[in-house]
């Protein structure tokens, strides 16, 4: 329980039955609590500067890692931005080697027709356009220019139409075998068309990685920069109500002090009017004094005869 006095208790004291002593008690009690309560917010006061400083620095420190959590999620972003756009171009990238790799794969499949066209034509020349052909020629002349009989001649015609389907043969075997050989040759630059593709794909591969890589490293770094931000927030929240819980404390002191000055104020009126009424009857007991000795002609003070002046009961004549 509190000893402050109320604005209620002020209004309705009876000081005319204290005495001089019980009123000076009154004061120093008075004058006792107004000091503790003037100290108590005083400390109060500075204790809020204290928390008020710590206040702009836990604010300082928080909005501080805020902003840098701000920096690392937009930076992150812009990483997977881009990291997005290569994987994009990555995609193209991989259809083109897909067309490329269909393409092989049809040159290829039709090379492996024309090799077993080839091979066919081959099996039914069993021999050389070269050598084919100088049989040939060298048949015809036999039948064109010797003297031979029948039946050789027909042994040499039916030999001759024999030379003319495989040199037939052998003539389409090397047709099929120089389609071959472009296709070959094609396939070489539709093959380094592949591995550039594919080189460029591991590239932007690689690239996407070390965004995606980088992206989750921000975004961890703002993660912890976050919980950082978030502990001095909680810091913060701590002070202000605490701030307030202090402040709480401020205007009971305030009306206490204020109570406790208006009845100071009454007490020392009432002891300044007691100590004088004191003072009055003290002066009034020497001046009866004084006029007793004035009157048996007693030997009196010069404060005595001062106060008989004062008095009017002195005179002196001016003749």
């Amino acid at each position: 329980m509190t000893n402050d006095v109320s604005s209620t208790e002020i209004a309705t004291a009876d000081l005319s039955n204290l005495n001089e002593r019980e009123l000076k008690g009154k004061v120093n009690e008075l004058r006792s609590r107004i000091e503790k309560s003037e100290r108590q917010l005083a400390s109060i006061f500075r204790e809020l500067k204290i928390n008020r400083t710590d206040i702009d620095e836990l604010k300082e420190k928080r909005d501080s890692l805020n902003q840098q959590v701000k920096e690392k999620v937009a930076k992150a972003q812009e990483l997977r931005d881009k990291r997005d756009e290569i994987n994009k171009e990555i995609g193209e990238y991989k259809g083109k080697r897909s067309n490329v790799n269909l393409k092989t794969q049809e040159l290829f499949s039709g090379i492996a027709g024309l090799k077993e066209q080839r091979d066919e034509y081959n099996k039914c020349s069993h021999g050389s356009v070269e050598s084919l052909t100088k049989a040939y020629e060298a048949e015809l002349d036999a039948f064109l220019n010797k003297e031979l009989p029948l039946a050789v001649e027909i042994k040499i015609f039916q030999k001759l139409t024999d030379i003319s389907k495989r040199l037939q043969a052998a003539n389409k075997a090397n047709e099929l075998h120089a389609q071959i050989q472009e296709s070959y040759k094609e396939s070489k630059g539709i093959h380094k068309r592949g591995d550039e593709l594919h080189e460029k794909i591991q590239t932007l591969s690689d690239q996407s990685q070390a965004c995606h890589l980088e992206m989750l490293e921000s975004f961890k770094l703002a993660d912890e920069i976050r919980k950082e931000a978030n502990t001095y927030h909680a810091q913060l929240t701590d002070k202000i109500t605490n701030i307030n819980t202090i402040k709480e404390k401020i205007d009971p002191l305030k009306t206490s002090i204020a109570n406790n000055r208006k009845a100071l104020s009454l007490y020392l009126e009432r002891l300044k009017d007691l100590q004088l009424t004191k003072e009055e009857h003290k002066v009034s007991q020497k001046h009866n004094d004084a006029r007793e000795k004035l009157q048996k002609n007693a030997r009196m003070s010069l404060e005595d005869l001062k106060l008989l002046i004062e008095k009017g009961d002195v005179k002196f004549s001016n003749d």
